[in-house]
């Protein structure tokens, strides 16, 4: 089979094809959750993750140069924060849309490292060669997660787990070097006092014979000349050979008697590794030693599948360099978030389960505050920093008693306009002198949403404030007729009606059957009386609202 055939071969299951039509939700700080420096740009977020990455797509589409994720694996256990079995076809549906997104997401220069075990890892592969294309698939990487055998397996003891890497574009990616190690270096010494530093022996001969390789050397303290072994030869040229010997770089012995040597100077080797797939417990950690990092920050309730801090820095080390963008959408106990804190990479952290608040928020204070556990050490970690806590929005739309959509009570006047300008592609960016430029799509084109009814001697003031070259797009509840059409830079939409089948409103979980969170009673029936747009300005500068982010 040709390898044009090949990369048309696709994984097929029930269901594929049916992916949700995903709500653009605004996020919200929560002020409560963040901690640290106010300006920071880390993220925890708190929700369902595919909603949150719809909800990051806008802004961060190409900015993140490293995603790591740890999803549930699928294996049919019970866990206490997960319900970790969701049928084979429904997983794959719900691992397709977040992978999708996840790529729009990389940078050109990114990767996606994604831990999963042998019930999925396979499927996974082709499910990636499909999003990532196969052409990009870096390597296959063992991890040895635990040192012990399971003395009930019924059959192997799994020990294992793997993490396939993809790049966004495997011919313009390329991973850091790993840094060497003490031991390493330590066999670099110094017995002739050379300027140069440390060195150690190197052999001179070549595995590829080669005539031109044949010829005496000769010992300049002996004048005794060394040949290569039969069937061999020297890698240097003879001419080579000389200037070597002139130049101190050939090694003779410690009586200055025996044959050859080149010495390798510590000070122009490489100054890192190339990281193996092979990755050892010794090297990186292993699950208890991930256990035993999440227990400082809770000891009732332990995650049954952590990730060691040292499996996460030797990822970002690989992936990422220091101001990097980190994204982690299932982030579990904090782990990637507190690595990246740590080695001061920026992160986005994203999770459902009520642990983004018992397990990742005090994670991430301790690490603000210094905590000396995981890598702290080996990166001399001190503390600083911070990060925000954000939720999503709810829905916008919501169906009243007559089972009509309406927008949803629980927007205030704020955040409908970031939720409209998020619709629409608009970067959602109030100008502090014109009320009505709510949002940007460029330099001269606007949007303005207000729940008020739009007269026609409303829109003529705003059309007689804006400057030539300028365009807007209202959104409005309502307008007279009269206004449409009125104005070839003026583009009138009504809410909620241009918004209805563009994409699922008033779905929150589209989750791998994580444990919900208890939901708050609804809100009585809201009353839809207009908003006008002087009460628009003044709820905008309330101190009482939330804080949004688009």
């Amino acid at each position: 089979m040709s390898n044009k055939n090949l990369q048309k071969l696709e994984l097929t299951w029930i269901g594929k094809g049916e992916e949700p039509k995903l709500e653009p939700r605004i996020l919200i700080e929560n002020p409560e959750y963040s901690y640290g420096d106010s300006h920071t740009e880390n993220m925890l977020i708190h929700g369902d993750n595919l909603l949150a990455l719809k909800a990051l797509e806008q802004d961060y589409a190409g900015k993140v140069k490293c995603i790591y994720i740890d999803p549930p694996y699928n294996t049919g256990n019970a866990f206490e924060h997960y319900d970790d079995g969701v049928e084979h076809s429904l997983w794959l549906s719900l691992m397709k849309p977040r992978l999708e997104i996840l790529k729009k997401l990389l940078s050109e220069d990114g990767s996606i490292w994604i831990s999963i075990d042998d019930d999925e890892s396979h499927y996974l592969k082709v499910l990636c060669d499909m999003v990532f294309g196969r052409q990009n698939f870096i390597n296959n990487v063992i991890w040895e997660k635990k040192y012990s055998p399971s003395n009930d397996a019924k059959w192997l003891s799994d020990s294992h787990d793997h993490i396939l890497v993809y790049a966004k574009y495997k011919d313009i990616w390329r991973p850091n070097l790993l840094p060497r190690t003490d031991d390493m270096n330590n066999r670099y010494k110094n017995p002739d006092n050379d300027q140069r530093g440390p060195w150690k022996p190197g052999d001179v001969l070549v595995k590829t014979f080669s005539e031109s390789g044949v010829f005496p050397v000769v010992n300049p303290n002996t004048g005794e000349e060394f040949w290569p072994p039969k069937g061999s030869c020297y890698r240097f040229s003879q001419d080579v050979f000389k200037k070597m010997i002139a130049d101190n770089r050939i090694y003779f012995g410690k009586t200055g008697t025996t044959g050859p040597q080149v010495k390798r100077f510590l000070s122009e080797v490489k100054q890192g590794i190339v990281a193996k797939t092979l990755w050892f417990r010794a090297e990186v950690g292993d699950n208890q030693e991930a256990k035993a990092e999440v227990k400082r920050f809770n000891l009732t309730s332990v995650f049954d599948t952590p990730k060691p801090e040292r499996l996460l820095d030797r990822i970002l080390m690989l992936a990422s360099t220091e101001g990097d963008i980190v994204l982690d959408s299932f982030l579990g106990s904090g782990t990637t978030a507190a690595v990246a804190h740590k080695m001061g990479r920026k992160y986005i952290g994203i999770e459902l389960g009520d642990h983004a608040r018992t397990h990742c928020y005090p994670r991430l204070k301790a690490v603000v505050d210094g905590e000396q556990g995981g890598i702290s050490k080996a990166v001399n970690w001190q503390g600083g920093g911070g990060f925000k806590f954000y939720t999503l929005a709810p829905s916008l739309l919501k169906k009243d008693r007559f089972d009509n959509f309406i927008i949803s009570p629980d927007y205030n006047p704020d955040m409908l306009a970031a939720a409209m300008a998020k619709q629409e592609g608009f970067k959602y960016q109030p100008d502090e002198a014109k009320f009505w430029k709510q949002g940007t799509s460029s330099e001269q084109d606007f949007i303005f949403t207000t729940t008020q009814f739009l007269t026609v001697e409303a829109l003529e003031a705003l059309h007689d404030d804006m400057q030539p070259g300028e365009s807007l797009l209202i959104c409005c509840k309502a307008f007279q007729q009269e206004c449409k059409n009125k104005f070839a830079n003026i583009t009138i939409k009504k809410i909620p009606q241009m918004l209805l089948n563009r994409c699922e409103f008033g779905k929150d979980d589209y989750s791998f059957n994580i444990v919900n969170l208890p939901q708050e009673e609804e809100n009585e029936e809201a009353d839809e009386t207009s908003i006008s747009v002087q009460e628009l300005n003044d709820q905008k500068n309330s101190p009482d609202q939330p804080t949004l982010f688009d």
